[in-house]
């Protein structure tokens, strides 16, 4: 079996022929950019300075990328643009590309082909989370810019090496967390830090949903588990309303005979120790029904996010101050092109993002913590430092609700 332009190429059959054909423009067009000299190919993220316009190549087209990622280019096409897509699913590359207009292509075995090019200067990592790190410092080194999701990777380690490599190449880190620009969350995070809710007190929160037999979230190997995909959204929520760093932390998780749940729990309940005697507990699950839902409670009022971290629909907040009620509703949004128009204004400006490699390094304490305590049946304490930036109103970006597209090969994590 030989590869045309990195994907496997079996012989004539009408699928292999259609892939060469797709690969043969690819190529054409590939020529014509670097011949017309509109791809730098240099090192550091060289980019289209002429259109101000970062290129993207989006790697892993798995369920996240292709109900939100993609699709969030056309709304973030001021300065974003969707050059390339990696993958090792033929179907998923010609039909993709096929669809958003991409001329470049590429498999795994070929990401460093494509990281030398010249024809991206940013890549969006999609992977399963233990594949973080590897991608995130291959990039790096080849000096390209890295939006990653969320969690930054399995362990803080390996957090530590990806912040390494690209700040040692001069390229920037940004973890992925969309509800950084999102209007709901970030007004409670500036009503949470006003003192209209008097001395914060606790916080918790609910977050759960049935994952399907099969899904890659159940695979410890990759980095899944319910803390890792949901719980992370628990623990970055409460550090940005209580704008500190948990003390200590303690979880228990049960799991029941269900084959789902051979490598990770099901369901797992935890508690965080802030400074000034603040607590905070959420229960995130796999096997429950679908719930997205936090409260923080202070000395003199509340206010309760229900759905709070929800994609597919708007968020919403109650707030209770006295025996004052105000209920807020927020259309659904685009929570991905603000990613995007957010980093690649950073790297084109060159500022640093707000939830860079750091901001993702310390969620993933907490979460490393976590396990530790659900090994260790105790509290583990924790040793972080304060973070002088959090996310601000200042930061929102808010872009129109985009429509499900279908699926190539992918399915939602219910199934």
């Amino acid at each position: 079996m030989r590869e045309v332009w990195g994907i496997p190429f079996a012989g004539p059959s009408s699928q292999a022929r259609e892939l060469r054909e797709i690969h043969m423009v690819a190529r054409t067009r590939r020529g014509k950019a670097r011949g017309n000299g509109r791809h730098d190919g240099g090192r550091n993220g060289q980019r289209n300075r002429e259109n101000k316009t970062i290129r993207y190549a989006v790697v892993g087209l798995g369920y996240i990328s292709q109900s939100a990622v993609l699709p969030a280019f056309k709304n973030a096409r001021s300065n974003s643009q969707l050059a390339a897509l990696v993958s090792g699913d033929a179907k998923k590359l010609k039909l993709l590309a096929r669809r958003y207009g991409v001329a470049h292509v590429y498999d795994y075995d070929s990401y460093d082909e494509l990281l030398a090019s010249g024809e991206i200067d940013a890549v969006y990592i999609a992977l399963p989370n233990s594949m973080h790190r590897e991608y995130t410092v291959r990039a790096a080194n080849a000096g390209i810019h890295v939006l990653c999701e969320k969690p930054l990777a399995d362990t803080p380690e390996d957090c530590e090496e990806m912040i390494e490599a690209c700040a040692r190449n001069r390229v920037k880190l940004m973890t992925a967390y969309r509800l950084h620009f999102e209007r709901a969350n970030l007004e409670m995070a500036d009503i949470a830090h006003s003192g209209k809710l008097g001395e914060l007190r606790y916080f918790s929160s609910n977050f759960s949903q049935q994952i399907a037999p099969g899904n890659v979230r159940l695979k410890a190997g990759l980095g899944g588990g319910p803390v890792q995909d949901m719980g992370i959204y628990c623990i970055n929520a409460v550090r940005s309303l209580f704008a500190a760093e948990p003390l200590e932390v303690i979880a228990s998780a049960v799991s029941p005979r269900d084959a789902r749940f051979r490598e990770v729990p099901e369901t797992v309940t935890a508690m965080m120790r802030f400074p000034k005697d603040r607590i905070a507990s959420f229960t995130c699950s796999f096997g429950s029904a679908d719930r997205s839902q936090f409260e923080l409670v202070g000395t003199k009022g509340s206010i309760t996010a229900d759905p709070a971290y929800e994609i597919a629909e708007g968020l919403a907040y109650t707030l209770r101050i006295g025996k004052r009620t105000r209920d807020k509703q927020f259309q659904k949004s685009d929570q991905f092109a603000p990613e995007l128009l957010y980093f690649s204004d950073c790297v084109l400006k060159g500022r640093d993002p707000e939830p860079d490699g750091m901001e993702g390094l310390a969620d993933v304490r907490v979460i490393h913590a976590l396990m530790q305590s659900l090994e260790a049946g105790r509290w583990v304490e924790l040793e972080m430092p304060q973070k002088r930036r959090r996310p601000t109103l200042a930061q929102e970006i808010r872009r129109p609700g985009i429509q499900m597209p279908s699926l190539v090969n992918a399915a939602a994590p219910g199934g």
